[in-house]
């Protein structure tokens, strides 16, 4: 099969939401539905052995939610997917915010009870920074939530995009008897709690005015049915794909991802929707998916998916041409050539050897300390692909070694996590302070339970007060040296050597910046 076959076959997309609304499960259901997995694992089951396939990490099963991405390739009817899980909780979201850059399309799942929440606003709105197409799926239709009409109209008004139903619950709650499928014009009628599938339930109704409906539903369901899918047409026309795809419109889908309703009726529209593998931007030009040599960019990487060895592992989004194992490719960053004997697809935690990957593809590669989120790995081009930059942290611990004698395991584990891009680490010129910043408190939980963990560090995080954290620049280097010299407390460098003006607080900062104009604040790390 030839290259272009190859990318029309792929969609790759991430499934985002905020915490509780049922991604994991959404994720599990998928899976199932691709054959990837025989049996749905209760995502907070007390059995050890039956934690959510797509939670690997020890901390996630004892805490019930996903603090990393996790990344797995599946077929459904002839077309390869590759999803990416992404954490809800609102403290890992700089690792949802880097695999939105990996990702063509997204599902955002939407809690019925709840409705639209913060989190899912936060999300949309890196969503819209690259006009990423979005699908809905409102989930937990077997609770009573709200009016599906006033869902559609909170997210339009609190997301900023407009609804175009795909499908209609039967139903909600105690009286959820399942969805009707505006796009396949079938009906569907599951039992609940089902851990595995079968089509038993599966009904074409090609108009709802068939008496059939009485008998299935009983007679005030049917006529309710009748009147919704007449008011849904009424008011909304055909999909515009055009539209889709921009991330101007998004098709939504109604149903419980824990009982099955309404999950293949989404996949079966995504396959068919979602695009395939895009054109990305690098600093020098665009790169069309369907270019012959290869190219792709890091956007995360994990130290010890496997506790067993102390391995690293850099996921990278294929972007163009074919990815082959045991060739050599060029480190842009590093201006070097690595060749990559090692090269695997995921399942989760459960990968596979594989020789070649195409665009849309995530490939693992095992990596010794040289790759780091957002390198980019081509066959001799030169650009860097853009838009992975490192957020200025909201939170701030200084690092308290708790066992002199582990000061080396403690320093190798910090540079590490960091490198994963779980926080972000600074240290101060002077006196070598360590300090740790993070998007949410939790983070520092993660890291301290990591070290011990997979490194045997203890450490413990002290409070320190500071307001943000800027990445300084100048184009006058004596008006630098001038500004380091003044400010030489409070001057700190990130991993990657980059120097940092660490303000203690507001009024503090303004005060700075209208003292030395000539310096350049920054709060992203890509500048």
């Amino acid at each position: 099969m030839n290259l272009a076959e190859e990318i029309q076959k792929r969609r790759t997309f991430g499934i985002i939401s905020h915490p509780d609304a049922g991604k994991t499960t959404l994720t599990e259901k998928l899976l199932l539905f691709g054959g990837a997995i025989k049996t749905a694992g209760a995502v907070k089951s007390n059995k050890i052995d039956r934690h959510a396939t797509s939670d690997f990490m020890e901390i996630e099963k004892q805490r019930g939610i996903s603090v990393a991405t996790s990344v797995m390739g599946f077929n459904y009817k002839d077309v390869k997917i590759n999803l990416l899980d992404t954490p809800g909780h609102q403290d890992f979201a700089e690792d949802t915010y880097r695999t939105l850059t990996a990702v063509d399309s997204v599902v955002m799942v939407i809690d019925c009870v709840k409705g639209v929440e913060i989190q899912t606003e936060k999300l949309m709105e890196v969503c819209r920074m690259r006009n990423t197409p979005v699908m809905v799926f409102i989930n937990k239709l077997d609770r009573e939530g709200q009016d599906p009409y006033d869902l559609l109209d909170e997210i339009e008004e609190k997301l900023n995009i407009q609804v175009h139903p795909m499908s209609w619950p039967i139903g909600m709650g105690k009286s959820f008897q399942g969805v009707y499928s505006l796009y396949e014009k079938k009906l569907l009628l599951f039992q609940a709690s089902k851990q595995k599938l079968d089509d038993t339930d599966t009904i074409s109704i090609e108009n709802v005015n068939d008496p059939i409906l009485n008998d299935l539903l009983g007679q005030s369901s049917a006529a309710k049915l009748r009147e919704d899918v007449e008011l849904v047409d009424g008011v909304y026309s055909d999909l515009d794909l055009n539209a889709y795809k921009n991330g101007e419109v998004a098709p939504v889908f109604f149903g419980s991802a824990v009982n099955n309703f309404g999950v293949r009726e989404l996949l079966d529209c995504f396959i068919n929707i979602a695009p395939p593998p895009l054109d990305r931007e690098t600093e020098l030009r665009q790169i069309n998916p369907t270019e012959n040599k290869f190219s792709g960019f890091v956007f995360k990487i994990h130290a010890n998916m496997d506790p067993k060895h102390r391995n690293r592992i850099a996921f990278v989004r294929v972007c163009a041409g074919i990815f082959q194992r045991g060739q050599n490719y060029h480190h842009v960053r590093l201006d070097k050539n690595f060749r990559f004997s090692n090269a695997t697809a995921f399942m989760a935690q459960s990968k596979e050897i594989i020789d070649e990957a195409f665009p849309g593809d995530i490939v693992g590669l095992y990596d010794t300390g040289n790759l780091k989120i957002g390198d980019t790995l081509s066959e001799g081009e030169k650009g860097m692909y853009k838009g992975i930059p490192s957020f200025s942290p909201e939170i701030f611990r200084e690092v308290i070694n708790m066992d002199a004698m582990k000061t080396k395991q403690l320093e190798k584990g910090l540079m590490q996590l960091m490198d994963e891009g779980v926080a972000q680490l600074f240290t101060y010129e002077m006196g070598s302070r360590k300090v740790v910043g993070t998007v949410g408190a939790l983070q520092f939980e993660v890291i301290q339970h990591r070290l011990k963990h997979e490194y045997n560090a203890t450490c413990r995080f002290a409070p320190i007060n500071l307001y943000k954290a800027c990445w300084i620049s100048s184009e006058n280097k004596k008006k630098m040296d001038e500004f380091v010299d003044s400010k030489y407390r409070h001057i700190a460098q990130d991993k990657d050597g980059k120097r940092v003006f660490m303000a203690e607080t507001k009024a503090w900062l303004q005060m700075v910046q209208d003292n030395f104009p000539e310096i350049n604040y920054h709060f992203t790390s890509e500048f």
